[in-house]
């Protein structure tokens, strides 16, 4: 299938949910493509083609929809995966960054020997307004992380969410 008809298979996935998770805010719903696994297996496809390039050792995933593409990413490329998570979910000692986000704050862990000395590529579902990417950025450098590349299936542009990762390349599937 050709890259355009591929974009387009999943594109056509996502499902908006007006007034989610608070009144104003058009949810970009990407369950729909999970739940079909073509849709699925070809954005897994597409963000390891844009990944690849960037010759990551550890792949990043932040909590809860980027877990879901970051960990078989992290399989189909033979390297580790490395969870961030919201605060008190990690057993062992853990960072903290806090940061702010399109409707709200808060605050991002992980084990503090998650990512030291490896390239790391942080994959979410969606970059807004970068502050959930830029925070995940941050604690990956403080732990000893060379964040090397970003990963997202949507992009909502309108939020310029990309200036706030600096000159580290990220790759999106789709922009809104």
């Amino acid at each position: 299938m050709a890259q355009d008809d591929s974009l387009a298979l999943i594109a056509s996935k996502v499902r908006d949910i007006p007034d989610f998770p608070k009144p104003g805010i058009l949810f970009k719903d990407i369950t729909p493509i999970l739940a079909d696994a073509p849709a699925f297996r070809l954005t897994l496809d597409a963000m390891v083609e844009r990944i690849l390039p960037l010759r990551p050792t550890q792949i990043v995933g932040v909590e809860s929809r980027g877990f879901v593409f970051a960990a078989p990413i992290a399989d189909r490329l033979g390297i580790g995966f490395a969870p961030v998570r919201k605060p008190g979910k990690l057993p062992y000692r853990s960072a903290r960054e806090e940061y702010v986000l399109e409707y709200g704050s808060g605050a991002l862990e992980m084990h503090e020997d998650a990512v030291s000395g490896h390239r790391v590529v942080i994959i979410d579902d969606l970059l807004a307004t970068g502050g959930t990417a830029s925070a995940s950025a941050r604690l990956c450098r403080r732990l000893g992380g060379e964040v090397v590349g970003f990963a997202f299936v949507i992009e909502l542009a309108f939020l310029h969410g990309r200036q706030h990762l600096g000159d580290i390349p990220a790759h999106t599937l789709l922009v809104y």
